[in-house]
């Protein structure tokens, strides 16, 4: 936790003068199990400025947080007024078994105050274990669908990467990926990033 928070701190006097991204999630975004340069807002960096591009990825991301703490947390991140959240959570909640309407109201309230603000959103969609039972499953799985139809942003699909499930690229919990697993995130994450900050207006080289 603390060398998320510290990153926030550190680094918000720069965001006002170039608005970063900011990745704002649980540890899926945090990078639990691997160094901390192997987390994907790090390498997602690096692949960007490898690309000729420099823009700041801020890791915003505290392991074990659940909607509700990432509320808790928004103001804090809004301060850096970024350009692009790569926003990541829920899977705590639906880990824990919370309801499905209180995630998703958390969400919609996330995505609505970084556009307020004008900062564009990615949306991670998330997935939980089968044996949560297929209807909760679904129910789930609908909260990112719905909130990125409605918001009209794009869906960043968890499944879509193609490393849940795969041997070598997920840890022996089956929940958090490797650094391998990350670095694939990263390659399939990187056109939708590149895409968005465009959109924004921010060319980065």
């Amino acid at each position: 936790m603390v060398p998320a928070l510290l990153s926030l701190f550190v680094c918000a006097a720069a965001a006002a003068f170039d608005p970063p991204i900011v990745a704002f999630g649980d540890s899926i975004t945090e990078g639990f199990g691997v160094a901390p340069e192997s987390s994907y807002p790090a390498l997602l960096e690096r692949r960007l400025r490898a690309r000729g591009y420099g823009w700041k990825v801020i890791n915003a991301g505290v392991s074990g947080d659940t909607t509700n703490n990432g509320l808790d947390r928004l103001a804090r991140v809004l301060t850096l007024r970024p350009a692009l959240v790569i926003l990541e959570f829920g899977g705590n909640d639906g880990l824990r078994g919370l309801p499905v309407a209180a995630t998703r109201r958390n969400l919609d309230e996330m995505i609505s105050a970084f556009r307020k603000q004008g900062a564009r959103v990615l949306l991670v969609g998330m997935t939980l274990p089968g044996n949560y039972g297929a209807a909760y499953l679904a129910e789930f799985e609908k909260i990112y669908a719905d909130l990125a139809r409605k918001h009209r942003i794009r869906l960043v699909s968890a499944r879509a990467a193609g490393i849940l499930g795969s041997p070598g690229l997920m840890q022996r919990d089956g929940i958090h990926p490797t650094a391998a697993g990350y670095a694939k995130f990263v390659e399939y994450l990187l056109p939708f990033v590149e895409q968005e900050m465009r959109s924004a207006g921010r060319a980065g080289r």
